[in-house]
């Protein structure tokens, strides 16, 4: 019998693509056969079995408490963030009416002083750094009348606030369109999501890495990037070879280069392929 996605609610597709993500050995993150120190396999597979419920019971309430929620729900199974960044993209994914620019739009227009205020708490409560040390959008001070003046703060050295202030332009413009194609060419679902882990890499350098080590490492992480695919153009050898240098200069220095923020957009594709329909499942190779 063919494997299908069909007939998940909201919230199994959104702890599924969270599953998918993490499970996938993408260079220089955790996966099933790779923890960090202090974060582990296992707290991402908990936090995204945490977000599923929440997503099936506020995706019709205000975006703060969405995300508010969610992350309360994560803070009660994990004792770190694990998942802010991601839980920031999929909100108004899974509140768009229509998965299109105007869809992703109308849920961004629609923020009020509420929602950031529920949002600056769940920024607080994941423990997180980035947007919330942007100058006067400190969330240790009162939060701005506006997510979206924050978000536009922020977007110079965050990827996901500037999602909020292009209208998730990178998303669906590069990402979503990039996914399918690797889609097209036949790889397994495992190796498509490595392979866009790599061209969205190679196309934005991380924000985590550039705010943890700086704009040059980002830059070089995504010049890296880029040569294993070009290695990929070789031969499978090349490639092979070539992903796990990357992989091991990655994960030097601490797991400080750890590409974070392309993980949640690879979370982040994959929702939008499970709303959409068109994510294949793992082909099943028994006869």
């Amino acid at each position: 019998m063919a494997m299908s996605y069909q007939n998940l609610t909201l919230g199994q597709q959104v702890t599924l693509a969270c599953m998918l993500e993490v499970s996938a050995p993408k260079p220089g993150n955790v996966h099933r056969g790779a923890d960090f120190e202090d974060l582990t396999f296992f707290d991402f597979i908990q936090s995204a079995a945490a977000i599923g419920p929440m997503f099936d019971q506020h995706h019709r309430d205000r975006l703060g408490t969405l995300v508010f929620a969610a992350i309360e729900a994560t803070r009660n199974v994990v004792s770190t963030n694990t998942n802010l960044g991601l839980v920031l993209l999929m909100a108004p994914i899974a509140q768009a009416a229509s998965l299109n620019p105007e869809g992703i739009e109308n849920v961004l227009a629609s923020l009020d002083q509420e929602d950031t205020r529920l949002v600056y708490q769940a920024i607080e409560l994941a423990g997180a750094g980035g947007l919330g040390e942007v100058s006067e959008m400190d969330i240790n001070h009162a939060p701005p009348e506006s997510l979206l003046v924050a978000m536009q703060q922020a977007q110079q050295r965050d990827l996901i606030a500037a999602q909020y202030s292009n209208g998730f332009h990178d998303l669906f413009h590069f990402a979503v369109p990039k996914f399918k194609e690797i889609q097209q060419t036949g790889l397994s679902q495992v190796d498509a999501i490595i392979r866009m882990h790599l061209e969205f890499m190679a196309h934005f350098p991380d924000s985590l890495i550039a705010r943890k080590c700086g704009h040059a490492i980002a830059q070089e992480s995504a010049d890296r990037a880029s040569n294993v695919l070009d290695e990929a153009k070789r031969g499978e050898q090349e490639y092979h070879a070539a992903l796990s240098e990357f992989d091991f200069w990655l994960r030097s220095d601490g797991h400080r280069r750890n590409p974070g923020t392309t993980a949640d957009f690879i979370g982040a594709v994959l929702l939008v392929g499970l709303r959409e329909g068109w994510l294949e499942p793992p082909r099943n190779t028994k006869s």
